[in-house]
């Protein structure tokens, strides 16, 4: 089967809420990335066969396939088209997979692949929102072939990560501790400059503003619960934030024809479903699978990503698979580092990436939970 290469990999940095990004139009944001891309590996934007960019709520300035806006506005031709996806937190995640798919297909040999989200801009749930002005205030419990399937019981991020927090018997106080290291290794990977060289600063602005410099276990300790009696609080969870980020897929062939020096390889793609009312536990099951695909063993990698939408998923995913916690998002995680949904699996890639070259590892492997209970696993060997 043809191979698919990760050529680059640039991303913005990350803007807190009412922080840097906040007033950015969303294709401004994403554009950022792009033009980064065609600048730092050289390409000639007109030989890009497609655009692929993942990106949630897209109404308002995220409406209108917001890939394809997000080249055109970074000034680039017009006949290399653009198209939007939606995985939920996954979306570039699944933007990446597409990409590679095309060019391990035979049919396509560079693709941009990333994503783009400002929740400044355009809030989470806002698509419901306007959906509640046309009489669908749930996209669930108004199906009456969903409450046949499921019943009429609330379908909620807060609640699955309660409900995992409980079965994998994971403590408000460990939670708290989980999500302190989270800030200090992202604040330590800042001041040590390691988010230097993938960041492509945007009008003056360089630095992820998210991680909380301040937070203490006694300061989370005095945060309600986001579900009354519960263990999980804001400060176990991820940040809102706004971010882009893109990665330049290559094909063998455009390899060699372009003259570039790929960085990685895709060595392994897949996506797998679970229980969509516990929403968030599909990452273990995925990881498995995974793992049974390619015949790879956790002591196989170097590096490991597992998004942090809120605590109680990353600790359940490593408790189940017996994965140390010294491999997992070692310069912090969603927690720190903000969770701008349809950029983050982009973003994560992109960090995962340099942190791997970084150490001189070989295989690194990506996860992430999913709305509708699903989760994208991406594994990558270095080049």
């Amino acid at each position: 089967m043809p191979e698919a290469y990760i050529v680059d990999a640039v991303r913005t940095p990350i803007g807190r809420k009412k922080g840097s990004l906040a007033t950015l139009h969303s294709a401004d944001l994403g554009a950022h990335p792009i033009k980064a891309l065609m600048a730092r590996t050289g390409i000639d934007p007109a030989a890009v066969d497609d655009v692929i960019y993942g990106c949630t709520e897209t109404i308002g300035s995220q409406a209108g396939d917001i890939a394809r806006t997000c080249w055109l506005v970074a000034g680039l031709p017009d006949h290399v088209p653009g198209v939007t996806v939606d995985r939920q937190c996954g979306s570039s995640q699944q933007a990446i997979h597409f990409a590679a798919q095309g060019v391990m297909s035979g049919t396509q040999d560079l693709v941009v692949a990333g994503g783009v989200q400002s929740l400044n801009t355009i809030p989470i749930g806002a698509a419901m929102t306007v959906g509640a002005q046309f009489g669908y205030p749930d996209p669930f419990r108004t199906s009456p072939g969903w409450l046949a399937r499921y019943g009429d019981q609330e379908v909620s991020q807060f609640r699955a990560a309660e409900m995992i927090a409980e079965k994998w018997n994971s403590s408000r106080a460990e939670m708290e501790t989980f999500a302190l290291e989270s800030h200090r290794r992202a604040i330590a990977a800042i001041d040590g400059g390691l988010f230097r060289d993938e960041i492509a600063p945007i009008n003056g602005f360089a630095v992820d503003e998210p991680p909380r410099r301040d937070t203490s276990l006694e300061k989370m300790a005095g945060l309600e619960p986001l579900i009354e009696g519960g263990r999980v609080h804001a400060g176990v969870a991820s940040q809102n934030s706004d971010a882009s980020a893109a990665l330049l897929i290559a094909s063998e062939r455009a390899v060699k024809d372009h003259g570039l020096t790929p960085r990685a390889r895709i060595h392994h793609l897949s996506v797998r479903g679970a229980d969509p009312v516990w929403m968030l536990t599909a990452p273990i099951p995925a990881t498995r699978y995974a793992l049974e695909k390619t015949g790879m063993k956790i002591a196989d990698f170097d590096l490991f990503e597992c998004n942090e939408a809120f605590a109680s998923i990353p600790m359940a995913w490593m408790k189940d698979l017996d994965i140390p916690h010294e491999r997992v998002n070692v310069n912090g995680g969603a927690i720190a580092l903000g969770h701008p949904l349809g950029a983050t699996g982009a973003r994560l890639m992109t960090s995962m990436l340099h942190e791997l070259e970084r150490r001189k590892g070989r295989y690194a492997l990506q996860t992430m939970c999913e709305g509708g209970g699903q989760s994208n696993v991406t594994i990558i060997e270095r080049l």
